[in-house]
């Protein structure tokens, strides 16, 4: 079974799933080992690691500690060439759609590709939405592109079904690690409506309601980071994944 398969099973089997984004900047080594593993008994459905802006040369040593202190899935999502490892179970293999800078269309997708291929390592093509929440994120900054407007759904969807008709496995709606507001429930609900993709939401999730609601919108995997990196004890971590896995099943 192919980790995307896993990912599919746990969102059918559980509605949604939890996935923690690890920035290894942001966590450091000798408390990583401790949060993965606490992660991983509070229910979360795997992990996620990677950043904009890689301000250490810890990203390797950041997925081994990651690898081994837990069975869930654990896929890269890169924030440049330099986060690519054959560590990690899978790549989200990620197309900025919402943009228009050539380099993170295909440029540095022509250079990872070769790369990726000869590690062997799974790749899931993924459609990248960047998503104006109201404040300037690393994301937007580091990839010099405009992010779709919260208030115009018809855009997302109108990106979103070119990725289902190029043949893309799955979509990512981010308003960016740090948002002020997450991606509207509006514009999950508009895209899950049309197109019939897998969606990852992540960015400004800063309670289990505002999880909750995405997953009643349409996400299946709900991303969180920087409120665990602020508040990452078990029951927090807990509430969320209890938010995810039940609401589905709660609003079907």
């Amino acid at each position: 079974m192919t980790t995307f398969e896993r990912l599919m099973r746990i969102r059918h089997e559980r509605g949604a799933a939890h996935l923690i984004l690890i920035d290894p900047d942001k966590i450091g080594d000798a408390d990583l080992p401790a949060f993965v593993r606490t992660a991983t008994e509070a229910g979360a459905d795997g992990f996620l690691v990677g950043g904009s802006l890689m301000m250490t040369n810890e990203f390797e040593q950041t997925l081994g500690i990651v690898k081994r202190n837990t069975t869930l899935p654990v896929l890269i999502f890169p924030g440049s060439l330099f986060q690519v490892s054959s560590l990690a179970d899978a790549i989200l293999f990620l197309v900025l759609i919402s943009g228009r800078n050539p380099e993170h269309l295909i440029g540095n997708q022509v250079l990872a590709a070769p790369i990726i291929r000869n590690m062997g390592l799974e790749a899931v093509s993924t459609g990248y939405m960047l998503v104006d929440t109201g404040k300037m994120t690393s994301a937007e900054f580091m990839s010099n592109t405009k992010p779709i407007p919260a208030h115009k759904p018809d855009i997302a969807v109108a990106h979103a079904l070119a990725a289902e008709i190029i043949g893309m496995k799955c979509l990512y709606l981010d308003a960016g690690s740090g948002a002020d507001a997450p991606v509207p429930e509006a514009m999950i609900r508009a895209i899950a409506g049309r197109c019939g993709l897998p969606l990852f939401v992540g960015g400004g999730i800063r309670t289990p309601e505002d999880a909750a609601a995405r997953v009643r919108a349409g996400a299946s995997f709900v991303v969180t980071g920087t409120v665990l990196e602020e508040r990452g004890e078990p029951r927090t971590i807990r509430a969320f994944a209890q938010a995810i896995h039940s609401t589905r099943a709660k609003t079907a």
